[in-house]
């Protein structure tokens, strides 16, 4: 029976289970994720190898002319050197790690998960699934708000491989599509995109780009080339939270004209 037991474990029939417990479910960049991870052990006695953590994204990239969904490891981490666990038993083992401060938030299409693994020799490696919410920074959200402040509204948010210039420690972006319907920039801009890198409790770098609409025939043509738009980079730091709507809405009106 014992035999026939490993042989069915081998191919994960009765082999051991793991079941990870966050202790919540919705976060910010930079946050502490913690939790334990139940191990029970199935009809044989097997031994953990190891345990680890990877947070996973979804994003979008361009092959061959097409958009494809895709998935973006943000985070690797480490929780358990080798142990045995007994058939039957359970075993918990705490953790806790820092959400990196570049993780996207859960906006629009954008799903963040945590996605357990556990390696056992000669077996089917069990894994377990958890979807956590990731809210904006402080800066971030101050930032968005502002914007919505200034006229705008958030129409798209996607996750796009990075490009080289943008890459850091993810090879991913999160790019915000808004579009003004009131204030001072209604009938004057298209679309206003960002994206937010190099995030940090105190500074956060945003790519802007800003798409003027276009006004007569100098205009129109420049809108089918392409030319009307300006990528537009700048820092944000705490000592601007109290002055935020108004340093973006100065730095937009600079490329509005």
């Amino acid at each position: 029976m014992s035999f026939f037991n490993k042989m069915l474990a081998s191919v994960g029939i009765g082999s051991a289970q793991i079941d990870t417990k966050l202790e919540k479910d919705r976060l910010k960049p930079g946050e502490t994720i913690s939790g334990i991870i139940e191990v029970r052990g199935g009809n044989v006695e097997q031994n953990i190898d190891s345990l680890y953590l990877n947070v996973y994204t979804n994003f979008i990239r361009e092959t061959d002319d097409r958009k494809v969904t895709d998935v973006a490891n943000i985070g690797h981490f480490f929780i358990s050197e080798s142990f045995t666990i007994k058939p039957g038993a359970l075993k918990e083992i705490p953790f806790s790690f820092q959400l990196p401060y570049d993780t996207p938030v859960t906006y629009g299409k954008t799903k963040i998960w945590v996605a357990t693994g556990a390696d056992i020799k000669s077996s089917v490696d069990p894994t377990d699934k958890d979807y956590i919410k990731v809210d904006p920074g402080n800066l971030a959200a101050a930032v968005i708000n502002s914007i919505y402040d200034i006229g705008f509204r958030l129409r798209n948010v996607d996750c796009e491989a990075a490009p080289r210039f943008l890459r850091t420690s993810l090879p991913i972006i999160q790019e915000f599509e808004f579009v003004p319907y009131s204030g001072p920039f209604r009938g004057k801009l298209d679309e206003l995109e960002m994206t937010f890198f190099n995030q940090s409790e105190h500074q956060v770098d945003i790519l802007m780009e800003v798409d003027r609409k276009a006004r007569g025939l100098t205009s129109l043509f420049s809108e089918v080339l392409e030319m009307d738009e300006s990528k537009v980079r700048l820092t944000v730091t705490s000592n601007d939270l109290a002055n935020m709507k108004h340093k973006l809405q100065d730095v937009i009106s600079r490329y509005t004209h």
